[in-house]
């Protein structure tokens, strides 16, 4: 069975063990950020490409926004589906964070069935139906 790769991004250790907890029970193999900077040097310096990414809003260096821009940029990261994960609830960013490239918006706090029906609706299917 091949793994699937996520990346998990939020300056919140708590939330990226939570986060990467629920990926793993979806079959997933996670690495994580601390924040979009710290993403994006873990990208460049990696072979493999996440089939995703879960990015916060808030986060310190590079917000979520400013990494989804980033991303977007690279050619070779096209096929990244971004989920921002975050607290922010207006209705403005969300619209924001979908225009610059995000493929979901999950509002915190969140379920673990809710993560899985994102994913579900982004067509990622469980990792290891895959």
């Amino acid at each position: 069975m091949t793994t699937t790769q996520a990346l998990v991004i939020d300056d919140s250790r708590a939330m990226r063990l939570i986060l990467g907890d629920l990926l793993q029970q979806l079959g997933y193999q996670t690495s994580e950020a601390g924040d979009g900077q710290q993403a994006i040097t873990l990208l460049e310096g990696d072979d493999t490409i996440p089939s995703l990414a879960l990015v916060d809003w808030n986060m310190p260096v590079m917000n979520g926004l400013e990494f989804i821009r980033a991303v977007r940029q690279k050619p070779c990261y096209s096929n990244m589906k971004l989920l921002v994960v975050t607290s922010e609830a207006e209705v403005g960013q969300m619209v924001e964070a979908l225009t610059a490239g995000a493929d979901e918006y999950l509002m915190k706090p969140f379920s673990s069935e809710a993560l899985a029906c994102k994913l579900e609706m982004m067509g990622l299917q469980r990792a290891e139906e895959a």
